[in-house]
């Protein structure tokens, strides 16, 4: 395809103000906001989050759908999605910040960062027992790209980690479980729980208070801890809630919600065994997003295979 014939990207997103996307991928692309009606035969490529239901549905030279973020559920739930590629976002800095959050939380659960914020606020000076890494099981839920950089981390930085899986993977160093038979067995050897994993109609929910009290108590954290950067509808809010009032949980670091924003009047905002982020462990930057997005259109127009797209049968 010549470069004058390559037609228009469509730019949707809702939540956010889209001018740094549009901008950057102006620099290479014609970029729209708003298709030229229903049936704009000029768009040949769709970025996206959240877009409008329907939007995508008649565009007839649509080629390739693009997700800003990592997940790719919010395109799932148009109706009138199209039968095209759907790319998912694989990028080093995408998965960089995922892997700070997960070390940065996992590392303040450990060294006891909750209790020594409330005894700061009383002017409390003691000093509680403290393990080491090495006595900690981090357990991650979800062995993709970002679950198994993660990993690694946290091998590095002294942590035993386990790993499960919907299917069968394995990882140098973890103790890797995998389906409905291996998920009690990797929750009772985990007493740091890290969710990574995709939101698919079998992953929503799976957060849920049936879940959480089989991972292990008797440890030297002094209980079980919840990390969730995943996706919101991965987990059951009033269950964590539960979990944490009688003792099921410790501790719980929560990046995402059911509901999104989490709303003023939630519980979650004000219990003391809850620290929040507001969907901020991976934030998509577009100075370092857009130009794969670019490279893999030209790619595609060489004739050259998308990479990293989604699985409509696995949702992921």
């Amino acid at each position: 395809m010549a470069e004058n014939d390559q037609g228009r990207v469509l730019l949707s997103v809702t939540g956010f103000n889209p001018r740094l996307w549009f901008d950057l991928l102006s620099k290479n692309r014609e970029v729209t906001l708003e298709p030229d009606g229903p049936d704009d035969p000029s768009i040949t490529y769709a970025v996206v989050w959240k877009q409008r239901p329907n939007l995508l549905s008649s565009l007839p030279n649509l080629r390739a759908i693009f997700s800003i973020g990592a997940g790719v559920d919010h395109i799932f739930t148009d109706p009138g999605l199209p039968d095209v590629p759907i790319v998912r976002v694989v990028d080093e800095n995408l998965t960089q910040y995922m892997t700070e959050y997960v070390l940065w939380r996992v590392l303040d659960h450990q060294r006891q960062g909750m209790l020594f914020r409330a005894q700061q606020k009383r002017k409390i000076w003691r000093e509680p027992a403290q393990r080491p890494a090495g006595d900690i099981a981090v357990g991650i839920m979800g062995l993709g790209q970002l679950g198994r950089a993660a990993a690694r981390t946290l091998l590095a930085a002294g942590f035993r980690v386990n790993g499960w899986s919907r299917s069968e993977k394995t990882m140098t160093d973890v103790a890797t479980f995998y389906g409905d038979n291996g998920l009690v067995p990797f929750l009772n050897a985990t007493d740091i729980l890290v969710v990574l994993l995709p939101l698919t109609p079998q992953t929503t929910g799976i957060v849920n208070y049936e879940l959480l009290r089989e991972l292990r108590k008797r440890n030297g954290l002094g209980g079980a801890v919840l990390i969730n950067a995943g996706r919101g509808k991965l987990q059951k809010d009033a269950d964590i809630l539960r979990a944490l009032e009688d003792g099921t949980l410790k501790e719980a670091s929560l990046d995402v919600f059911e509901v999104e924003p989490l709303p003023r009047t939630s519980p979650l905002w004000s219990h003391p065994g809850i620290f929040i982020t507001p969907h901020a462990a991976a934030t998509s930057d577009p100075v370092h997003l857009v130009q794969p997005m670019l490279e893999q259109m030209a790619a595609f127009e060489r004739g050259e295979p998308l990479q990293n797209v989604v699985d409509r049968n696995a949702g992921y």
